[in-house]
């Protein structure tokens, strides 16, 4: 008993160590992402292949395996939170002993050079810059694929590392149910001629005006700003260090308000998750995100549930107007929340309308499930790209920036996560349907600006977790039931009817 306390004190001590690599490491790739000048790009990507290659070696050494092997047999004499800390190192472990040392160095150098190469690929619109690094990256995910193994499809794989226990016959299944609903109902939509108008939304809004409103959005939300900070980033994006130190990004558009401000309300969704995490988690790998469905199913909760609701434009709708330069003055409540919620085919998935939303996602898991299939080559996708719009959304881009190279994941070799982003919409629908039973005064809370209750649901039931418990285990609690897809069918169904008064 004494000596596995004693082991039990040394392993959470290793582990504090590795998460200490992996704070200095996110904190580096904010710094890379919100400006690093850059001529300092190639040596900072030495420094993260460094110092990813010690954090490597920490997971993989002959240490961790004595931990792995010395307490797996004591679990019993463990606490909770050092057993599912053990078994997130020994899942580790095995995955990462797969993959020799070298090659893995090289490849997170690849991953930091790729992802600024992609900035500027994409600033120039020319994706042969971009091409021989993802070339590469999906290359070394292909070995890898190889190495940890896998069941039924390649894919699965890489679908496992973000969502636990999904697959692709599991996605093929949801991806068709949802299409078979939102199809037909984007077709009437296009047919109807009861369209917002949305010509105001194009107006001039100023940016630092736009800056302002983010952060007095971020604050009326329950972000906690002496745990956090706002910063501008090409793609936005947010980065939890530690439940003190958990930040967001923003990208602006004075065109176009909604890019910053959605943006902003997105990111927020999961800072709070992340900042709501319970202490006690700290220095372990579980100090995050169940998976990143339940961290999409939080942030698209906040973007679409609250933040594109006319119950919270009834609160916040002046205070908008004091910070614009008059576009909305002329505008009713009603029809800006009708144009704010418009649905057409449009090019870019993060600009998408809640209903054309996961037709975005269902076109990038097709490629990558190809790419990483071997049935697609990274040389023709932006031909593949522009057909698979062409087919889903009836439209085509033009250049691309507005086509192959709009998402910053495939520079970072983030291979199956893009489906996230769609169950985590489903998620999002099933929470709110079991958040109702609860606080029945959904809407009025919102018309208040008393988003506490519906927050304090969220860190009850999902935040202060953070890997205690599996994605599917927090659904199956929280809810009642499994993932069903129904939800979000339903609710989209609904709502737009009742916009375009189908």
């Amino acid at each position: 008993m004494m000596e596995t306390k004693k082991m039990e004190k040394e392993f959470l001590t290793y582990v504090n160590k590795m998460q200490a690599y992996e704070e200095a490491l996110g904190l580096i790739f904010w710094d890379l992402r919100t400006g690093a000048p850059k001529k300092a790009v190639d040596q900072r990507s030495q420094v993260i292949g460094t110092l990813s290659g010690e954090l490597f070696d920490l997971s993989t050494s002959d240490e961790m395996a004595s931990f792995v092997a010395g307490l797996s047999s004591h679990k019993d004499q463990l606490s909770d939170i050092t057993v599912k800390t053990l078994e997130e190192c020994q899942e580790e472990y095995e995955r990462n002993k797969k993959i020799p040392g070298d090659e893995f160095r090289e490849y997170v150098i690849l991953q930091s050079k790729a992802e600024s190469v992609w900035e500027e690929a994409r600033e120039k619109s020319d994706f042969s810059l971009f091409k021989p690094y993802l070339e590469k990256l999906v290359k070394a995910n292909r070995r890898f694929v190889q190495y940890w193994g896998y069941e039924g499809n390649p894919y699965n794989t890489l679908l496992d590392r973000f969502e636990p226990g999904v697959t692709v016959d599991i996605l093929d299944r949801v991806f068709a149910q949802v299409r078979e609903a939102v199809v037909p109902l984007v077709k009437k939509i296009q047919d109807s001629p009861n369209k917002p108008d949305t010509s105001f939304i194009f107006n001039h809004f100023p940016k630092h005006a736009q800056k302002q409103f983010s952060l007095k959005m971020l604050e009326e939300l329950g972000y906690d700003f002496e745990a956090g900070r706002l910063d501008e980033a090409v793609h936005p994006f947010a980065t939890g260090l530690n439940p003190g130190d958990v930040r967001v990004t923003t990208r602006y558009d004075e065109g176009d308000f909604r890019s910053a401000i959605f943006g902003t309300i997105h990111e927020c969704g999961h800072a709070l998750y992340e900042q709501n995490i319970s202490e006690d988690l700290i220095g372990t790998p579980l100090c995050s995100g169940t998976s990143m469905g339940i961290h999409e199913s939080q942030s698209l909760f906040f973007e679409n549930f609250i933040g594109r609701q006319e119950a919270f434009w009834s609160r916040y709708y002046d205070l908008l107007k004091e910070y614009s330069d008059g576009q909305f003055e002329q505008i009713p409540l009603q029809e800006f929340v009708r144009s704010i919620n418009e649905s057409k085919p449009s090019l870019i998935r993060v600009d998408a309308d809640e209903l054309t939303y996961t037709l975005h996602i269902m076109i990038r898991y097709e490629i990558e499930k190809g790419l990483i299939n071997g049935d697609i080559e990274v040389e023709n996708l932006p031909e593949i790209w522009n057909a698979k719009y062409k087919e889903y959304l009836g439209i085509v881009p033009q250049n691309d920036a507005q086509g192959v190279l709009q998402d910053v994941h495939w520079s970072g070799g983030a291979f199956g996560y893009f489906p996230s982003y769609a169950l985590g919409y489903m998620y999002a629908a099933q929470f709110k349907h079991a958040m109702k039973k609860d606080l029945p005064e959904f809407d009025e809370l919102l018309s208040q600006g008393n988003i506490k209750p519906i927050k304090e649901w969220m860190s009850t039931n999902v935040h202060r977790y953070g890997k205690m418990k599996k994605p599917l285990e927090i659904i199956k609690e929280t809810t009642g039931e499994g993932l069903n897809a129904q939800y979000l069918i339903d609710y989209l169904t609904e709502k737009y009817s009742r916009i375009y008064s189908l």
